[in-house]
């Protein structure tokens, strides 16, 4: 064990108010390192230990120290991911030996980020948490294209949404109602941001266009703000065909709304955002 670990343990442990150690989430923004918030920056520089998710840029873990250790819990749709209660538990271990914890999530922690289980889990340790918030992948990825998310003439309002829901009995029970989005973003002019949702583009479209016309324009942004970044400008009506056209995969934002309709004009280089 280090010194400086070693030293922030025996400081815990000597103040009666902080018995254990410090946990903070922390949002790595969409990949980026230039999008780190500068709280964000001092957190990651101040952990002993960090738990870190797979979609972290490995660039923003320059800013930890040389003698935090560094602990990779991917997790990603679709591939082999560490167990969410194996992750909770490994935290809420490190807290309790008196280490400077650091989450290290994709994004915002609280938009689809487990943020909020995460925090419940802790809380009933006995374990209260500092959140930094990060900028989401559906807010980076709509800005790179130089489109708003909202608009005084063409939306009102934005729904995040996963195309991805939880799994199980409940979800079964309750699955996403994309119909109901639909008519709502429809009738209350809203743009839509799906998160995990190429997998499922086909049942997502289908439903989507029980609502809204053929012509709404859609954009889908894969690795959101960094070099690599490609998108397509297509319709609702062309969603499944433009990703299997552009190969597009996941990690990618789908884009629907009014707010676009002037995208396709803009030409917007795909990597202008990481360049």
């Amino acid at each position: 064990m280090t010194t400086t670990r070693t030293t922030h343990r025996e400081t815990s442990m000597k103040n009666p108010l902080h018995p254990f150690g410090t946990c903070t989430l922390v949002g790595a923004g969409p990949g980026d390192p230039d999008l780190l918030t500068l709280k964000a920056v001092k957190a990651i520089h101040a952990a002993t230990v960090l738990f870190v998710d797979d979609l972290v840029n490995d660039a923003i873990l320059g800013y930890a120290r040389p003698e935090a250790r560094i602990v990779h819990v991917g997790k990603r749709g679709g591939c082999k991911s560490t167990p969410q209660a194996f992750i909770e538990k490994l935290m809420i271990t490190a807290v309790r030996e008196g280490e400077a914890v650091v989450r290290l999530k994709g994004g915002d922690p609280f938009i689809f980020g487990r943020g909020g289980e995460e925090v419940e889990h802790l809380r009933e340790a006995g374990i209260e948490c500092t959140v930094v918030n990060g900028i989401t992948a559906g807010l980076a990825a709509v800005t790179s294209l130089n489109v708003p998310l909202t608009h005084r003439d063409h939306a009102q309002g934005v729904v995040f949404v996963t195309g991805h829901a939880k799994t199980g009995v409940g979800a079964a029970e309750a699955p996403t109602d994309w119909r109901a989005l639909a008519a709502m973003a429809r009738d209350a002019r809203l743009t839509l941001v799906i998160y995990m949702g190429v997998s499922g583009v086909r049942h997502i479209q289908d439903e989507l266009l029980q609502g809204l016309p053929g012509d709404t324009p859609v954009a889908v942004i894969q690795h959101a703000s960094l070099p690599q970044q490609r998108h397509i400008a297509t319709t609702l009506a062309r969603l499944q065909a433009g990703i299997a056209e552009a190969a597009l995969a996941s990690p990618s934002i789908i884009v629907v709304g009014d707010v676009l309709r002037g995208l396709a004009a803009s030409a917007v280089p795909a990597s202008r955002f990481g360049t």
